[in-house]
């Protein structure tokens, strides 16, 4: 069953946790008869079970609750009444609520587990889409994918990017995770990122704040925790990674073609060098040389 559909039907959820148990238990009462008390036990159980699966605390302690009373009233002697006379009926009853809540706190732990896991392969999948983004990607859809990433990562409501400070009254998440708000830190594990006020990550190149991700919980309290945080300050650095590519870009040269340049300025300097000195000691080049020796020749001759 989906999340949003349990917490949108809560109270629904509840009231299904006392009826279940109460129908289940009124059913094993009228085949009691050939039925031993412990196995119609193990049968209420599975109804708490099933209450605690649904992830709400209160849902399984009633299902527990009303598994117990089901059990005394349907099940136990007298009949139809809520006394318990024999011992091991009234330990049985006890064991039943026990269990009953102890099965509801494992699947509320195993529940958060599960969803521990969904965000870590969120915002790691989130990582990696960010890494395949090809060459050439404009800053507003790189923008763009970071802020859902960040907005996975910290389970907020939604992100944009927006170029300049933050305000004075956001919070600020750092690099190493901690999150300031007016100069004293927010004890986020505790209280949880604002909700009054904008979570603000910013965006820093060579020490100064060139934009910020502008995080908003405003809707329902979040605890991420200081690996959340740290994910998120990594994933808005890579717009200042691209503002740097694009800024290299643009420049101009390659170094390639700045070697390529300085070859050829270098081999023009070289041929002028050759040609001064040339000059200087009398040597002629290869193609005059041949042209002036014959007239030496000819005075010779005369």
């Amino acid at each position: 069953m989906d999340d949003d559909w349990l917490t949108t039907h809560r109270t629904l959820t509840r009231w299904l946790a006392v009826l279940v148990p109460v129908a289940v238990g009124a059913l094993l009462g009228l085949l009691r008869a050939g039925m031993e008390t412990s196995t119609a036990a193990m049968v209420l159980v599975l109804t708490v079970v099933a209450s605690a699966a649904t992830g709400d605390r209160v849902a399984g302690m009633v299902a527990a609750l009303a598994a117990a009373t089901s059990f005394d009233f349907f099940l136990t002697e007298p009949y139809h009444s809520l006394s318990i006379v024999h011992r091991d009926d009234l330990e049985l009853a006890g064991a039943l609520v026990v269990v009953g809540l102890a099965v509801t706190e494992i699947a509320l732990w195993g529940r958060r587990q599960q969803q521990e896991a969904q965000r870590r392969e969120g915002y790691l999948g989130g990582l990696a889409q960010l890494l395949d983004l090809p060459h050439g990607t404009s800053s507003s859809a790189r923008a763009g994918q970071i802020a859902g990433a960040v907005t996975t990562v910290l389970g907020a409501d939604r992100c944009e990017w927006v170029p300049g400070l933050p305000g004075s009254d956001d919070a600020v998440v750092e690099a190493g995770g901690v999150v300031t708000r007016a100069g004293r830190q927010v004890p986020v594990e505790r209280t949880g990122l604002p909700t009054d006020a904008f979570t603000a990550v910013p965006v820093r190149r060579r020490g100064e704040v060139v934009g910020h991700f502008r995080v908003v919980t405003s809707t329902h309290v979040v605890r991420p925790t200081v690996e959340q945080r740290r994910v998120a300050a990594l994933l808005a650095d890579r717009m200042v990674e691209e503002a740097v590519t694009q800024t290299a870009s643009q420049a101009g040269h390659t170094p390639e073609s700045t070697k390529a340049a300085a070859r050829h300025r270098g081999g023009d300097g070289g041929t002028r060098h050759a040609t001064q000195e040339n000059a200087r000691t009398g040597v002629i080049d290869g193609p005059r040389a041949t042209l002036e020796e014959p007239r030496c020749r000819n005075r010779s001759v005369g």
